[in-house]
């Protein structure tokens, strides 16, 4: 899709302990199977728990790391990975993870997520407040939490060392000054935080914040040598690597993969699940497992509740048709259950390079014409029913509306398998503006016209909630807040009427022109 108009992930996130030999081809394929989750940079280090070798830049994974020897750089058992979209910062090279702090022990972060209160957290760390007057070389909020964590490791070493009941040269202690620090961090930072780090000394290391909000899940693989771990935002990620599914980081938890290969977690703060509900319906692939709830039944599921209201919408659709890709699994349900042809009408051009700078509409335009073409063969004279998994901003539907039209379709319905977005999503997602949304202040009725379509049917909130629900009846609650505007975490109007000014979405990225810088750093 054009990236102008649909939302975009924040991040994807990677980590693997190996008992011996080198993890970087393993962190590369990991981060290959989490591209979609981020495009704009990538980055690797690796550690073989005395000395870290690292590399970053702008570009997709296999621009970033475009030869073996490349990769035959990175040395150490273990390492981490991550693939970025940016929300929060720019889109800098100088803003690609993993960041790194060298004191206390040496710490490298990756996180997926968006801190809500950064702005007061990053003034604590530059103040009289902090363990150290901390600089802070970027305006991601990444950055900053890596920093509150080390600053909070500071504190409990010297407290550790003014009670004098603890021996922190034991590598037991260091770990639950660690925990500890984790615990204290996680009762300051607001908003949505799963994170991989690695600790010198310390080793491996994951956690998720209070609320669940975005993803982590565990892996393991037995070998002769003993067990492997892996962590990473998506399950999915496992199958090339051989390792399998153990179950997912919980709130509020942090776990650590000592450099011996033990695995050690702790409950730092009480957690409950509230996953993001957008992770289903578009974030996440299909073939992934999150909060014990596979994201393919979901997705099935909302294709049959929608149906259903189809069905009571009395459409006279003649075929089905997706757009690709996030909607097939819906698509085929809906199919299935109206009894009505599944037809691909739209094929995506798997090959248009990226588009750097997209100052303005006429461009993003362009970009959507590029990646999608309508068959005439599928829809000439015919009432079609369009299934997306989600409209957004609208820019991209209304021009497949167009599209299919030209292609000589009688009628075009449109039927999103997600609520109407009204409102901005603070989690991580880059949706910062309740004006760029096209369900913004208006009707139905009124989206349906402005769209150029001959119906238009969403799916309603309850059912998206009832979906999760009955997949994992243990989650309570989940966050649905772009759709109805139920913050999980302190989130005041104040803070949303600043991402309004400050356009983090769309009118900071427009125009802006991403410097590809060589070689590691």
């Amino acid at each position: 899709r054009a990236r102008g108009a649909r939302a975009a992930a924040r991040c994807g996130i990677f980590g693997v302990f190996k008992q011996s030999g080198e993890s970087a081809a393993e962190i590369y394929e990991g981060l290959l199977m989490l591209q979609h989750r981020g495009q704009d940079s990538a980055g690797i280090v690796t550690t073989d728990w005395d000395q870290f070798s690292e590399r970053k830049d702008n570009g997709l994974v296999r621009e970033v790391f475009p030869k073996e020897k490349v990769l035959a750089k990175l040395k150490g058992s273990s390492g981490i990975g991550h693939v970025r979209y940016p929300t929060a910062g720019t889109a800098s090279a100088r803003e690609a993870q993993p960041f790194f702090v060298n004191s206390p022990l040496g710490i490298y972060l990756i996180h997926n997520g968006n801190l809500t209160n950064v702005d007061a957290l990053r003034e604590s760390l530059v103040g009289a407040s902090s363990f150290f007057n901390r600089h802070l070389r970027t305006r991601s909020d990444s950055e900053v939490l890596l920093n509150v964590w080390a600053d909070a490791i500071h504190r409990a070493h010297q407290r550790c060392l003014l009670e004098g009941d603890c021996d922190p040269s034991q590598s037991a202690t260091v770990r639950e000054i660690v925990m500890r620090a984790g615990a204290d961090l996680m009762q300051r930072a607001e908003g949505a935080y799963s994170c991989i780090s690695l600790v010198k000394g310390v080793g491996l290391v994951g956690f998720r914040d209070p609320n669940g909000i975005r993803p982590l899940v565990l892996g393991r693989r037995h070998t002769p040598a003993g067990a492997e771990w892996c962590l990473s935002s998506e399950d999915c990620a496992f199958g090339p690597i051989a390792f399998e599914r153990v179950r997912d980081v919980r709130p509020g938890e942090m776990v650590i993969i000592t450099p011996e290969g033990e695995l050690v977690s702790e409950q730092c703060v009480p957690g409950k699940p509230h996953p993001c509900l957008f992770e289903y319906i578009y974030l996440s692939r299909p073939d992934s497992v999150l909060n014990d709830i596979s994201v393919y039944e979901f997705q099935l599921e909302l294709g049959r509740r929608l149906a259903n209201r189809i069905q009571e919408a009395g459409w006279d659709a003649d075929i089905v048709v997706p757009v690709p890709d996030g909607s097939r699994p819906a698509a085929i349900e809906i199919s299935q259950c109206l009894g009505l042809p599944y037809r691909e009408g739209l094929v995506k051009n798997r090959y248009v390079g990226r588009t750097f700078i997209m100052p303005d509409q006429r461009q993003r335009e362009m970009s959507v014409r590029r990646k999608l073409n309508a068959m005439r063969a599928v829809f000439e004279g015919k009432r079609v029913a369009l299934v997306d998994d989600s409209i957004v901003r609208g820019t991209t539907m209304s021009q497949i509306v167009t599209m299919v039209r030209a292609a000589g379709a009688e009628k075009v319905y449109l039927a999103s398998a997600a609520p109407p977005v009204r409102f901005q999503n603070v989690y991580g997602v880059d949706m910062p503006s309740k004006r760029e949304f096209v369900a913004y202040g208006k009707t139905e009725e009124e989206i349906c016209e402005q769209l150029g379509a001959d119906g238009l049917l969403y799916q309603t909130v309850e059912d998206l909630i009832d979906t999760g629900k009955s997949l994992n009846p243990a989650i309570e609650e989940f966050d649905a807040s772009c759709f109805n505007g139920e913050y999980v975490t302190k989130t005041g109007s104040e803070y949303l009427e600043g991402l309004e000014d400050k356009g983090r979405g769309e009118g900071r990225r427009s125009g802006q022109r991403i410097e590809l810088l060589g070689g590691a750093h």
